[in-house]
């Protein structure tokens, strides 16, 4: 306590001769020593024009980063399912062209197949010149025939003429 009481009568002398901060919280002091020391102001910076140009630049441009990123992203999906449609349909024809590729193997496969089971043109050739032969065989002995027919003929038709009973055989 006499230290509070000897810091209190210094503290009155010292604020008519100089200003000491005192390290007392007591309220008599605390007031004394600020009724002295004024109002303090708060200062604000002032926004300048430059400062101000540069948080709007800043503002702007991060705005507009943001509105070309979303675009990006928008325009990358959509190439991006552009994309996917094409290889889709690729793979679809791919499919196709695939199929027919099997079908024209197993067609060439029955044509071989079919094109050794068949006859060559020297073996066709050579069958229709038999046949050509057989043909004239036949059409000689067919004549032959045809003659020995109308030898009975002309013979049958004699011996009605004759009207004779003979019969030759």
């Amino acid at each position: 306590m006499t230290s509070y009481a000897r810091l209190g009568s210094l503290s009155r002398l010292s604020t008519r001769s100089v200003q000491i901060r005192g390290l007392t919280t007591s309220a008599v002091l605390r007031n004394e020593a600020t009724s002295n020391l004024g109002t303090v102001q708060v200062q604000k910076k002032p926004i300048g024009g430059f400062r101000g140009g540069i948080v709007g630049f800043l503002f702007g441009f991060s705005l507009a980063s943001s509105f070309a990123a979303y675009h990006l992203l928008e325009e990358y999906q959509q190439a991006s399912a552009v994309l996917q449609a094409s290889v889709e349909e690729l793979k679809i024809s791919t499919e196709k062209v695939s199929a027919h590729v099997r079908r024209i193997e197993a067609v060439e496969k029955d044509l071989k197949a079919l094109s050794d089971a068949s006859a060559s043109k020297e073996d066709i050739s050579r069958v229709r010149a038999e046949v050509k032969k057989l043909y004239d065989g036949l059409h000689v002995e067919f004549l032959d025939l045809r003659t020995h027919v109308w030898g009975i003929q002309q013979d049958l038709h004699k011996l009605s003429k004759k009207e004779s009973t003979e019969v030759r055989i």
